[in-house]
């Protein structure tokens, strides 16, 4: 699988034959977001005023007007008029905020552990903003000048009298002077007017200092995010998707031979054949016991995940025509009856089957005895009555170096590797044929036999 393409058939292969460990690491993350949101991130409520700046305002105006609502002025003074125990202006800080919307409105925000708090917080904020913003812009303008432009506007207004009071004792006939009169005094009635607004809006004080709050915050019905149930729901994901990819990274790297030509380079010799095993539940179950071997059971783990879906294959009679033909190739090669050890990487349920039914079908030419051999520091027996080895194993579940490691074992003791052959488990169809009784009592002994050996 290391050379191939990930597929949606390989997540499904992880989904289906993993699921329990998946469950139990979403379960896991479920469980870690919801401490994180009781530790890290508590349940927040964001609550929202407006406050309303009258006139015309430029961009940068506006800005400054969202700096002075999140100001420690304001924020001090809001928190002095709250007095919530244990909480500071510089704390309130960093959970008001402000920013400027369209139409001249100003939105502050105020975040606290409950919907009350919050309501509070930002309408003493706004509600504090806007008496800052008020006394900035009355402080600002000069006693003289305001003082100056009051006595102007009651010279404008008694000049409008005067001009009403011309205009009526004008003559009141339809002369051409009478009339040019008035429309003279209408005029600079109207002047005087214009610029009397004009000098309303160029007043800063009268503009910009009518800033009104829009009504209470609307008290928050849900917490802010990330709620309790965002964090829940992410760490639930997270830990399923590291656990898949942890599973894709796994197999990608992984260095377990697959293809009978990689198998016959490692262990130096030829393929004599491949041979079908009827599959089982635990054809791939390691037989070790103990707590540690419980819970891979109860997780699910303890079988490999990343092994191909057994194919259907014929009945009995058809599988044991393929051993028969493998002893017939290895009665070819040897050419004199000779006795072989069989052997198999502990640990390698298959490939221990595939032996014994070996041993079955070969009966006595040639003898053959099998032995399981460690792959992690590999001993084989040494020459005696034997004089070669058929290694037997199941391809994708060993690596190049560890096969390399049987082979040289089998040289230290003075055995040549006479063959190879690659068992692969299949799913079994009902049997054609009774067999006979001998061979399934042979196969029995020999599926029974110790790591180190017996005679078959």
């Amino acid at each position: 699988m290391s050379d191939d393409t990930i597929r949606l058939v390989t997540i499904g292969r992880i989904l289906r034959r993993r699921f329990r460990l998946l469950a139990v690491l979403t379960v896991v993350g479920a469980l870690v977001g919801y401490g994180t949101s009781v530790l890290l991130f508590p349940p927040r409520y964001t609550a929202s005023a407006s406050v309303l700046l009258p006139g015309q305002w430029e961009e940068r105006e506006l800005l400054t007007q969202v700096d002075i609502a999140t100001s420690s002025a304001v924020v001090d003074r809001a928190a002095a008029t709250l007095g919530w125990k244990n909480v500071s202006g510089a704390e309130l800080r960093d959970h008001v905020s402000a920013k400027a919307t369209d139409g001249n409105i100003i939105k502050i925000s105020g975040t606290a552990d409950t919907p009350e708090r919050a309501q509070r917080l930002s309408d003493q904020v706004a509600q504090q903003f806007v008496t800052f913003a008020t006394r900035i812009a009355g402080g600002g303008t000069d006693p003289g000048a305001a003082t100056e432009t009051e006595a102007l506007r009651k010279r404008v207004a008694e000049t409008d009298r005067r001009i009403t009071d011309l205009a009526n004792a004008a003559d009141p006939g339809q002369t051409v002077e009478s009339v040019q009169a008035r429309t003279e005094l209408e005029k600079l009635r109207t002047s005087l007017q214009d610029a009397m607004k004009k000098l309303d809006e160029a007043d800063p004080a009268t503009n910009k200092s009518g800033m009104v709050v829009m009504g209470p915050a609307p008290r928050p019905t849900g917490a802010a995010a990330p709620t309790r149930m965002q964090l829940i729901v992410a760490g639930a994901l997270l830990f399923f998707l590291l656990a898949v990819i942890g599973h894709l990274a796994a197999a990608r790297v992984s260095r377990r031979l697959r293809t009978e030509p990689e198998i016959a380079a490692a262990l130096g010799s030829a393929l004599l054949g491949t041979v079908d095993v009827p599959g089982e539940r635990r054809a791939h179950r390691p037989e070790s016991r103990g707590p540690r071997a419980r819970i891979r059971r109860l997780l699910g783990v303890d079988t490999r995940w990343d092994m191909p879906t057994p194919q259907r294959s014929g009945d009995e009679a058809d599988r044991r025509i393929r051993y028969r033909r493998v002893c017939a190739r290895l009665r070819d090669q040897l050419q004199t009856p000779r006795r072989l050890l069989v052997v198999v990487p502990d640990g390698d349920e298959i490939a221990r089957r595939a032996a014994g039914q070996l041993v079955a079908e070969a009966r006595t030419d040639p003898m053959l005895r099998v032995v399981e051999v460690s792959v992690d520091r590999p001993l084989v027996p040494d020459r005696d009555t034997e004089s070669g080895a058929l290694v037997v194993l199941s391809a994708g579940s060993w690596t190049a170096e560890e096969l390399t490691g049987i082979a040289e074992a089998c040289a230290d003791a003075g055995h040549e590797v006479v063959g190879i052959v690659v068992a692969g488990m299949v799913r079994a169809r009902p049997t054609r044929t009774a067999g006979r009784p001998a061979d399934d009592a042979t196969l029995a002994l020999a599926v029974r036999g110790h790591a180190t050996g017996g005679s078959v």
